[in-house]
C-alpha cells in the first residue's frame, strides 16, 4: 500500500512539470499569435493602402494615354500610329533603364523618402503631358515619365520583403497589386469624368485627364511622406514591444511560425558588395520567372494600353464615352479573384503551384478571343483575360522575393526580374496595330503564345526549387549553414 502511494506521488510530480510546460507552451502560443495579429493589422492598415494608393497613380499615369488616344490625343498632335506607338515604346525604355539603379539606392535614402519623392516628380511629369503640342514633347516627356515612375514597382516589392514574412508576402502584394487592376476601372470612370471638362481653358478634354491625374499623384506622394515608415523598428505607430516583437518575428526568432525567415538583423549591416549582385544576376530563379513576368508583363501592359481601343472597335458601344465606362467591367471582375488568389497562396504557402491553375484561365480567354468573330463573346473573354493575369502577378512577384535572401542579392533579383518583366512592355505597344482591328488575331496570338510558354517556365522553376530543397535535405549546401541568406540549409524554397 505504502509503496504504491509512493509511485502515485511520484507519478504526480513527474506530471506537473509536464501539464506546467503544456500552460506555458500554449500561453506563448496566444501571446505570438496576439501579438503577430496586431503588427499585422498596424501594418495593413496603415503601409498598404498608402502603396496601394502610390501603385494605382503609377498605373494611371502611364495608362491613361489609352483614355486619352481615343478622345482626340493623336488628332490634336497629328501624330501618326508610328509615332503615337514610339511615345509608347520610348517609356518602356527610360522605365527599365532605372530600376536597378533606383532599388540600389533604395537602402541609402530610404523608403520613406525615395518612393514619395519618385511619386511626386512623375506626378508633376503626367501635368506636363497635358500641354505637350506636338510628337517631340509627346515623346521627350513619355521618356521623363517612365525614368521617374521605373523605381517604384522594384522599390515596393524590395521595401515590403522588409516588413513581411515570406508567408505573409503574397496576400499582402495582391492586396497592393489589386491598386493595378483597380486603377483600369477607375481609369475608365476618371477619364469618362476628366474628359467632360474640356475643351475648357484654353484644353481639350483629354489634357484634363494628366493635368488632373498628376496633381492628384503629387499629393499622393505627399501623404506618402508623411505615413510610410522606413522599418519595423522606426514606425510610430508600433508600440516599443510591438517594434522589438515586429523585428524579432522577422528573423524568425520568436518561437513562432517564422521559420526559414532571412536575418534582418545581417542584412541591416550588411555592406554592399558586388558579389551579391552577381549572385542575384547568374540565378536560374530570377530568369525563369522573369522570362514568364515578361510574358505576363506584355498581356497586362498591352490590356491597359490597348483594351478602350479593342473595345471601341469591337462596336459594342455607340460612342468612345461608352466604351470608356465599359472598359471598367474586366478589371472589376479581376480585382476580387486577385485578393483570393493571393489569400490561397499565402495559406498554402505555394507561389509557383498557384500560377500553374491561374495562367490557364488567361490563356483560354486569348485563345478563344484570337479565333472568335462574335463581338460580344470576345468581350467577355477579356474579363478571363483579365483574371488569369492579374492573379498571376503577385504570386510569380513574392515568389522570387521570397526565395532570395540577403538585401542586394534580393534587391538585384527583385529589379532584374522587373527590367525583364517590363520589357514586356515594348512587345505590347507593337502588338495591336490598327491594320488588324477589329479582330486583333495577331496580336491576340502572340500573347497566347507567351502565356503557354510562361506556364512551361513557372513550372521549371517549381521542379527546380523543389531540388534545391532535396539537396539542401541531403546535405548537399552543408558548408553555408549560418550564413544567413537563401544558400543557409534551414532557407527553405518556397515552390
Amino acid at each position: 500500500m505504502t509503496s504504491n502511494t509512493h509511485a502515485s506521488n511520484a507519478g504526480k510530480m513527474g506530471e506537473r512539470p509536464s501539464i506546467e510546460k503544456m500552460e506555458r507552451t500554449v500561453s506563448d502560443s496566444e501571446y505570438h499569435r496576439k501579438m503577430t495579429r496586431r503588427i499585422l493589422w498596424k501594418m495593413d492598415t496603415r503601409v498598404l493602402p498608402v502603396l496601394s494608393l502610390l501603385f494605382l497613380c503609377s498605373f494611371l499615369d502611364r495608362a491613361n494615354v489609352g483614355n486619352a488616344r481615343i478622345i482626340g490625343l493623336e488628332k490634336d498632335l497629328n501624330l501618326s500610329n508610328t509615332q503615337y506607338t514610339q511615345g509608347l515604346a520610348v517609356f518602356y525604355a527610360t522605365y527599365i533603364a532605372s530600376e536597378l539603379p533606383s532599388n540600389l539606392l533604395l537602402k541609402k535614402v530610404t523608403p520613406k523618402i525615395w518612393l514619395p519623392l519618385l511619386t511626386m516628380v512623375w506626378g508633376v511629369i503626367t501635368m506636363c503631358l497635358g500641354f505637350v503640342k506636338d510628337v517631340g514633347s509627346f515623346i521627350g516627356v513619355r521618356a521623363l515619365l517612365g525614368i521617374a515612375e521605373g523605381g517604384l514597382f522594384p522599390g515596393i516589392v524590395l521595401y515590403l520583403s522588409g516588413l513581411y514574412t515570406r508567408q505573409e508576402m503574397a496576400l499582402r502584394m495582391g492586396i497592393f497589386y489589386t491598386a493595378a487592376s483597380l486603377s483600369g476601372a477607375f481609369g475608365g470612370l476618371l477619364a469618362r469624368g476628366l474628359s467632360a471638362i474640356g475643351p475648357r481653358g484654353g484644353l481639350e478634354g483629354w489634357r484634363w485627364i494628366f493635368i488632373i491625374e498628376g496633381l492628384v499623384t503629387i499629393l499622393a506622394g505627399l501623404v506618402a511622406y508623411l505615413l510610410l515608415p522606413t522599418s519595423v523598428t522606426t514606425a510610430p505607430y508600433l508600440t516599443e514591444e510591438e517594434k522589438e516583437y515586429a523585428a524579432r518575428r522577422l528573423q524568425g526568432d520568436t518561437g513562432a511560425d517564422t521559420a526559414n525567415e532571412a536575418s534582418p538583423v545581417l542584412e541591416r549591416e550588411e555592406r554592399f558588395r558586388w558579389s551579391e549582385v552577381r549572385r542575384g544576376v547568374f540565378n536560374l530563379q530570377v530568369w525563369l520567372t522573369a522570362t514568364a513576368y515578361f510574358s505576363l508583363g506584355a498581356g497586362l501592359y498591352s490590356f491597359g494600353l490597348f483594351l478602350p481601343t479593342i473595345l471601341n472597335d469591337l462596336k459594342i458601344t455607340s460612342s468612345p464615352n461608352q466604351t470608356q465606362l465599359w472598359s471598367v467591367i474586366p478589371y472589376a471582375v479581376a480585382t476580387p479573384v486577385t485578393v483570393l488568389i493571393a489569400f490561397a497562396s499565402d495559406r498554402l504557402k505555394l507561389r509557383g503551384v498557384m500560377m500553374l491553375f491561374t495562367l490557364p484561365i488567361a490563356i483560354v480567354g486569348y485563345a478563344v478571343i484570337a479565333n472568335v468573330a462574335s463581338a460580344h463573346v470576345r468581350f467577355a473573354m477579356t474579363s478571363l483575360m483579365a483574371i488569369g493575369m492579374y492573379s498571376s502577378v503577385p504570386c510569380i512577384l513574392v515568389w522570387n522575393t521570397n526565395n532570395s535572401a540577403g538585401h542586394y542579392k534580393r534587391a538585384t533579383t527583385s529589379a532584374l526580374q522587373l527590367i525583364i518583366g517590363n520589357a514586356g512592355g515594348f512587345v505590347a505597344t507593337f502588338v495591336y496595330p490598327p491594320r488588324d482591328a477589329p479582330l486583333y488575331h495577331r496580336g491576340h496570338t502572340i500573347l497566347l503564345g507567351l502565356l503557354v510558354y510562361a506556364w512551361f517556365a513557372v513550372l521549371a522553376n517549381v521542379l527546380w526549387c523543389n531540388k534545391i530543397n532535396k539537396d539542401k535535405a541531403a546535405g548537399k549546401y552543408e558548408e553555408y549553414e549560418g550564413c544567413g541568406d537563401d544558400r543557409d540549409p534551414a532557407f527553405k524554397m518556397i515552390l
